[in-house]
């Protein structure tokens, strides 16, 4: 295996592969309804990268240091055969973690199959437990009970950890966090909550509408005291408390107010396999066209080792400054979070 690094010698550990652009919500932070209606074009399936080259790209990646792959969309689950995907994948000699995250609508009907078939772990997306603020979140479509059954049926077949994930926008669902608390303690989660982030280009983001972390830790230290806990790896994006009785872990994800870009180690792979560095990206590497003219692995190698050693994305760091305004950045739907 080769040690892979950037221009700020961090390696590559962490692959993220979105497996389907399509998904089954329009939430306004990612999708929202407005743009991705009825007539906007998604990619054909020849278009999208089949589980094949998915499976021979990873190979790659895993070669140059990845030990870690997280499938994403869109919604993932919406990709037909997936458990036979992470089957392959989780066979691949060198891969210490499968993952998938999804928005938990279909978990329940896929989560024995998934787990039968090598998932180590799934992140769940779930904004609030209350209806109104869940649509609201979601773009009208969904149903929060549907996705706490997944998560139910997700423990039940013993995938753990599962991590629930929480976007908290002011004035939207911040009135959620305490209910979602409730409901989780002396579960077997992790519920982490994540500042509203602006990714993409048409979620009409606002920095006045982001919660500080340490705002959200405030609030909920008035419910419950909370104990910090030491980082577990490089690269975890989360700063990780739990509940002074040890009902529940929480974690806050600070890409606005605390960026964690000096130790990022994460690709992303889109579903059309374009090779991206950065969530927040403005272009990205093409592997599809090489991969399907023919390229050998060695090429292939080459391609992916010379963008990643150039790789100096600080977005999150810089998102002030004058060269980022207006810049166009690849859509989140399109490589996952």
């Amino acid at each position: 295996m080769t040690s892979l690094t950037d221009t700020l010698q961090r390696p590559i550990r962490d692959l993220r592969i979105s497996v389907m652009d399509r998904c089954n919500f329009r939430c306004p932070y990612c999708m929202p309804k407005e743009t991705y209606g009825e007539g906007y074009r998604f990619l054909s399936a020849n278009e999208r990268l089949s589980f094949g080259e998915i499976t021979r790209l990873a190979q790659l990646f895993v070669r140059l240091g990845v030990q870690k792959l997280r499938l994403t969309g869109g919604e993932p689950l919406l990709r037909a055969g997936l458990s036979e995907l992470i089957g392959d994948l989780a066979a691949i000699e060198g891969v210490e973690d499968v993952a998938v995250t999804t928005n938990g609508m279909l978990l329940a009907r896929y989560a024995d199959d998934l787990k039968a078939q090598g998932l180590t772990r799934v992140t769940v997306s779930l904004d609030s437990l209350d209806p109104a603020t869940f649509h609201a979140m979601s773009g009208g479509l969904g149903d929060p009970q549907e996705v706490v059954h997944g998560i139910q049926q997700a423990i039940a077949v013993g995938l753990h950890p599962i991590k629930i994930n929480c976007v908290v926008e002011r004035g939207r669902n911040e009135a959620s966090v305490i209910p979602l608390i409730e409901y989780f303690r002396h579960q077997p989660v992790v519920l982490r909550f994540i500042e509203y982030m602006d990714v993409g280009n048409r979620n009409h983001w606002q920095r006045e509408r982001v919660m500080p972390s340490a705002e959200l830790h405030q609030l909920i230290s008035a419910h419950y005291p909370l104990v910090a806990l030491e980082r577990q790896y490089l690269g975890e994006v989360a700063n990780r408390y739990r509940l002074a009785d040890a009902s529940l872990e929480l974690g806050f994800i600070s890409s606005v107010s605390q960026p964690f870009c000096g130790d990022c180690t994460r690709a992303r792979l889109s579903s059309d396999g374009v090779f991206y560095t950065c969530l927040f990206a403005t272009d990205g590497l093409d592997l599809r066209q090489p991969l399907r003219n023919g390229a050998t692995d060695q090429e292939l190698l080459t391609l992916i080792s010379a963008r990643w050693q150039h790789r100096a994305d600080r977005y999150s760091e810089l998102r002030a400054g004058p060269e980022f305004q207006g810049r166009k950045k690849i859509e989140m739907y399109y490589i996952g979070g």
